[in-house]
């Protein structure tokens, strides 16, 4: 699980506990975001704060990543830059949450290279360390995917979901998986 960002500064009155906040994001573990309001730097009490940080929402500008289903146990090898895969997807505007297009209708993954910019960056960053069968949904901010241009039938400046399975990493067998 990765930490990227965490800076809680902690003040005691005579009464109660109050914080001041210092952070855009930070994930404890794949599904959940701390996302308290950005440059929020006022004291409350930290009950609320609490409540305030377990905001499932992503923050602006970063793309929030959900795992839907674990690589199965015992995986040795997960995804890495410079990787030939094939995923699975499905994708839908976070707008009204219609979808404009799916590889599962199709009934055959897209085949790309990790870390090659021969896709959208937030698929490019966030379909690294993972295992043959894991299921992400990743919600995507514009600056992430298409930003202001429209691309068929996504509208210019649209955030974007995809949910998306991993079905092969190309050239490495099964054994070493």
């Amino acid at each position: 699980m990765r930490i990227q960002a965490l800076a809680f500064l902690l003040l005691t009155t005579l009464s109660s506990f109050f914080f001041a906040v210092g952070v855009t994001s930070s994930t404890i573990n794949p599904s959940t975001r701390l996302v308290p309001p950005f440059s929020l730097s006022f004291s409350i009490p930290l009950s609320a704060a609490l409540l305030l940080s377990l905001n499932p929402t992503p923050a602006m500008g970063q793309v929030q990543v959900e795992e839907l289903k674990a690589a199965p146990a015992g995986t040795k090898r997960k995804t890495q830059r410079g990787d030939t895969i094939k995923v699975h997807y499905r994708g839908t505007l976070a707008s009204d949450g219609s979808e404009f297009d799916a590889s599962y209708n199709r009934g055959q993954p897209l085949s790309f290279t990790v870390g090659k910019g021969q896709v959208i960056k937030g698929w490019d960053d966030n379909l690294l360390d993972m295992g043959v069968g894991e299921k992400r949904k990743l919600t995507i901010p514009p600056e992430f995917a298409y930003g202001d241009r429209a691309m068929g039938p996504i509208p210019a400046g649209s955030t974007l979901i995809f949910e998306t399975e991993l079905v092969e990493i190309v050239g490495v067998k099964n054994d070493e998986l």
